[in-house]
């Protein structure tokens, strides 16, 4: 297939790769033009000069970029991707958005005769290399059917949980449950370290029972090194988090232990630790 993909950071670079690698036609965007050509010197295919440019001829525009802003600035205008496209091309937005942004692009997009789902990710920088990514998905069914054997590619797991948006607040629910997992492992991690007990040890032996977790797998050794230098980072999750309690304000969900994560995660902020990994809340408790 003819493929686009606009955004090329820490996950939209290798999950173009996996595109490049499965025998398909890509054709990238970045802001930065020198990200762009690094990619074609890695991988092959061609790069474009603006969204609009990659989109035209794609069967599929895919994206992947930071805030509900910055789709925008990608998809509307007369270099947008949008403006580029065909009748019928498959508009999937990989970005963490807010779900309003989400049902906005399927209007826009039904309303010029294209289609669109919201496929935000999890599993982080590595999972995007690996080609082990969770995708949630928004949008309608038939739009879904004709885009999943391009999104599992690099998707582990790819579900459609309903239509436009759903894709949005299904990753809201990932980050509120990580959000809460991160600061009880830090608690934990920290509390035996005050105690005097080797806390590798102890990870190897909880990790086998009930409190096991991804983030104590991936991430329990390296907060006890203290290393945060890897990951996804704390001024990312902040942006995630915001979405998530803005939507809880509109929904009218009670997310407690997420505000308060929320604002120990600003405490790493405002001691410039803004990008390091998210398992770094355990430097507050230190």
């Amino acid at each position: 297939m003819n493929l686009a993909f606009l955004g090329l950071g820490v996950m939209g670079f290798p999950m173009a790769g996996h595109l490049h690698k499965a025998g398909h036609r890509v054709t990238v965007y970045n802001r930065t033009a020198a990200k762009s050509a690094q990619w074609v010197a890695t991988h092959g295919g061609a790069s474009a000069p603006t969204p609009r440019a990659a989109a035209t001829d794609a069967d599929i525009v895919l994206m992947c970029v930071g805030n509900d802003d910055d789709v925008r600035s990608v998809v509307y205008g007369d270099d947008g991707a949008l403006a580029g496209m065909r009748p019928g091309a498959i508009l999937v937005d990989h970005t963490t958005a807010s779900a309003e942004l989400a049902r906005e692009l399927d209007a826009a997009a039904k309303a010029q005769g294209k289609r669109f789902l919201d496929a935000p990710v999890s599993g982080g920088q590595a999972g995007a290399e690996n080609g082990k990514l969770g995708v949630m998905c928004g949008g309608d069914a038939s739009t879904f059917d004709a885009a999943k054997d391009i999104l599992g590619i690099y998707a582990r797991a790819l579900v459609r949980i309903g239509d436009a948006g759903a894709g949005q607040l299904t990753k809201m629910v990932n980050q509120i449950c990580i959000a809460g997992l991160v600061q009880g492992l830090s608690e934990a991690l920290a509390f035996a370290q005050r105690a005097g007990i080797d806390g590798k040890l102890v990870l190897d032996v909880i990790s086998k029972g009930a409190a096991q977790s991804w983030q104590m797998e991936n991430r329990g050794a390296t907060m006890l090194d203290g290393r945060f230098d890897f990951g996804f980072a704390v001024d990312w999750m902040r942006k995630d988090l915001g979405i998530c309690l803005e939507e809880a304000r509109r929904n009218g969900a009670r997310l407690p232990v997420t505000a308060l994560v929320d604002q120990f995660y600003a405490d790493l902020q405002q001691t410039g630790g803004g990008r390091l990994d998210t398992s770094s809340l355990i430097k507050r408790l230190r």
